[in-house]
């Protein structure tokens, strides 16, 4: 299998601008199947800002984006998710006031097959479906050890279950690359711990390949084999995490001189 083969996402020379600000600047990356890849920095460093390029929220003003060989940039939304990327957001955004098993079923939508009048009319199709996607969504939630609160509101989950739900939803798009956008924060030691067996559990039994934005310099060290270094909307450092997170250079941009 070649190198090109072997890459799944692909970012090169992207930039994007707002007024006269560059907020990403020409930023070079390259994630392989089924790794783990960690892109931090400081806070405003822009490491959201790509998030939101990857996904269509923005158009880079250049630069281009690539997923396992094909040329996303600058496509909607909606279409790069069908093309394969789901997110999670460092906000959880649960659909609070739905069931947790709901929350799920939204992120099937790629899947349904039933027109919109079949739903309206609950014609046989609607009901055949409905049912189909039931049990799928439920064997989602058993891998994560929440279909026994399928029909609990999401509001009213722990923090750490409202992460794996988040997770669990995302997948259900079944995507090729799935980006975490700082899924530690507001974690106590605990739950983060949790968290990472869950982090390596999702791309071992998905064979998932996992982007993820974080500030917990533990969860990074501790589960993310390559790192990028944003700062100012630059790269400042990239390659494997541990010489990554002992260059000097990252060092004194966390902490100063």
């Amino acid at each position: 299998m070649s190198e090109k083969e072997t890459m799944m996402l692909e970012v090169k020379n992207l930039c994007i601008q707002f007024g006269g600000l560059k907020a990403v600047d020409n930023l070079n990356m390259s994630v392989k199947k089924g790794q783990l890849y960690g892109l931090i920095g400081p806070n405003g460093a822009g490491k959201t800002t790509v998030f939101n390029m990857l996904t269509g929220v923005y158009k880079p003003t250049s630069g281009t984006i690539t997923l396992d060989g094909e040329n996303i940039t600058g496509k909607a939304p909606a279409e790069i998710n069908k093309h394969g990327i789901a997110r999670t957001f460092q906000n959880i955004r649960l659909f609070k006031n739905m069931s947790v098993l709901d929350n799920v079923k939204v992120g099937l939508h790629n899947a349904q097959k039933y027109t919109f009048i079949e739903g309206v009319l609950r014609l046989p199709r609607y009901f055949k479906e409905e049912k189909a996607m039931d049990e799928k969504a439920t064997e989602l939630l058993k891998v994560f050890e929440l279909d026994g609160e399928k029909e609990q509101l999401a509001s009213n989950l722990p923090y750490g279950k409202q992460r794996k739900l988040e997770i669990a939803r995302a997948l259900a798009t079944n995507p090729k690359l799935l980006l975490l956008d700082e899924p530690a924060a507001g974690m106590n030691p605990n739950e983060t711990a949790e968290l990472m067996k869950t982090i390596r559990f999702v791309r071992d039994e998905f064979d998932m390949t996992i982007l993820l934005i974080e500030h917990d310099m533990k969860l990074v060290a501790g589960i993310c084999e390559e790192l990028t270094v944003l700062n100012f909307g630059q790269e400042l450092a990239k390659g494997v995490t541990s010489e990554v997170l002992n260059d000097k250079r990252v060092i004194t941009a966390y902490l100063g001189e």
